[in-house]
């Protein structure tokens, strides 16, 4: 995989993908999530917009949240909250290359969220490991094949254009799933390197979005497959709680348990320490109880 650079750069490369393809499936077979940290390089994002949007904040941020517990660092360039302004492919890259580049020699596995390939690619080439594409390759024709000659973990997520109320979710993300898989295995993207995400907020009602958790289990069952959950401080929270965006942690946790319940592989939150912690109790109380004596 040319991308990454030399023959020294890319073993090193192919070790931390594999250490991230292994993590992601131990955390599928034991029902214990490992956390992805937001880091939004952007001045528009929902929740965090302008907090850490260049290079300097967005990896102080990044280190923080791998302080905090954080495994991988999900680094984004570009907004994509309803209404978010287009981002050329060019400005995308000058905001997440320099930030992926000065973590890539860090423990913490490496994502880019980016639907375009030339900025997966460029990430690649940073250093991520993972390409986070919110339209499932559907967007950019182009993104499959990245995501097949990079090698690089590809998250492939449920999206449409337009919200249908009449859609009943379960069936909706198995049709779905079911060509994004079509399409990934002719384009050469290795199964062992996929994970799902069924896309909540992401052209669903406020009860699809909740389908949409409750679904995990399915999707796990259908496709054998490690699955992402990414509802961090969404706006179904807020209509829901009547909370404001900093105000729905709590709303997050519950769900992200209850997805954590159903053996979700990797929860994408904002706030690291608190799911770190949650997650440990949980995995405390689900596991079976021992003799102390023995």
């Amino acid at each position: 995989m040319s991308a990454v650079g030399s023959a020294g750069q890319l073993t090193k490369w192919q070790q931390k993908r594999d250490a991230l393809v292994a993590a992601v499936w131990h955390a599928h077979e034991t029902h214990s999530p490992l956390i992805m940290g937001i880091v939004n390089v952007t001045p528009d994002s929902f929740s965090d917009g302008g907090h850490h949007d260049d290079e300097t904040s967005g990896t102080a941020h990044a280190r923080r949240l791998t302080t905090e517990g954080a495994t991988l660092l999900d680094i984004g360039g570009e907004s994509t909250r309803p209404g978010a302004d287009f981002v050329p492919a060019s400005e995308e890259i000058a905001r997440t290359r320099p930030v992926l580049k000065a973590l890539a020699d860090e423990a913490a596995f490496l994502s880019i969220d980016t639907y375009k390939a030339s900025v997966a690619k460029e990430a690649v080439r940073a250093g991520a490991v993972m390409i986070n594409d919110v339209w499932g390759m559907q967007r950019n024709p182009a993104m499959a094949r990245v995501m097949a000659e990079t090698g690089a973990t590809a998250v492939l997520m449920h999206n449409r254009e337009e919200i249908d109320p009449a859609l009943e979710m379960g069936d909706t993300l198995q049709r779905y799933f079911d060509v994004l898989l079509g399409q990934a295995e002719r384009a050469g993207i290795r199964r062992e390197r996929i994970v799902l995400d069924p896309g909540i907020g992401f052209g669903k009602t406020d009860p699809q979005n909740l389908e949409s958790i409750r679904q995990i289990g399915r999707l796990r069952e259908t496709y054998g497959l490690p699955v992402l959950l990414g509802l961090s401080r969404k706006s179904l929270f807020g209509r829901l709680l009547g909370r404001g965006v900093d105000a729905r942690l709590a709303g997050t946790m519950a769900a992200n348990l209850c997805g954590m319940q159903q053996g979700a592989a990797i929860l994408r939150v904002h706030d690291v320490a608190p799911h770190v912690d949650a997650v440990r109790i949980a995995s405390l109380l689900n596991s079976p109880p021992r003799d102390t004596c023995s």
